[in-house]
């Protein structure tokens, strides 16, 4: 291949790699949205798609990332499907003194994003666990938040795709 073929290559990756991450970050954004204005999955999902997703506004410091959508939907609509599901394994991954309800909702929306992904085996769990991490230090500026978030997600892993951890 080229090294104009090999430019074009990466570049499209890292844009997939850029539109995946705006997905989960959007995908967060909902659930939290959901959570704190009791708005159901349809009405938040239409919201992102119409008026917040790839849109330019008015204001020049109103540009939100390009996403894919189709990923977007699929976290948010198996999030709700499997919250039972997600939260239980959250709950046996947190400290028992501190169920899933009592912890921050933004960290709680994170790891309803992150469960769905790994409940659904279409994300490998180390792939799931780091771009979480990463949106969790973006959320977070004290690091400390990213950590916790990446001992929960790995226990999470391990209890939903233990055969993905198998040496």
């Amino acid at each position: 291949m080229s090294k104009a073929g090999d430019k074009r290559t990466a570049g499209n990756r890292e844009a997939r790699q850029a539109r995946t991450a705006a997905a989960r970050l959007y995908a967060v954004q909902a659930l939290f949205q959901m959570e704190a204005a009791g708005q159901s999955a349809d009405r938040v999902q239409r919201e992102f798609l119409n008026w917040r997703i790839g849109r330019e506004g008015e204001d020049e410091d109103m540009v939100s990332a390009q996403a894919d959508d189709a990923l977007f939907a699929r976290i948010v609509d198996d999030a709700v499907a499997w919250q039972a599901r997600i939260d239980q394994m959250t709950d046996r991954a947190l400290v028992a003194k501190w169920p899933i309800d009592r912890i921050d909702p933004v960290l709680r929306s994170v790891f309803r994003a992150a469960g769905a992904e790994l409940v659904t085996q279409k994300t490998p769990p180390k792939v799931v666990i780091t771009e979480y991490v990463r949106l969790a230090q973006a959320f977070f500026a004290e690091g400390r938040e990213a950590k916790f978030v990446n001992a929960v997600l790995d226990h999470m892993a391990r209890e939903a795709r233990p055969e993905a951890f198998q040496a």
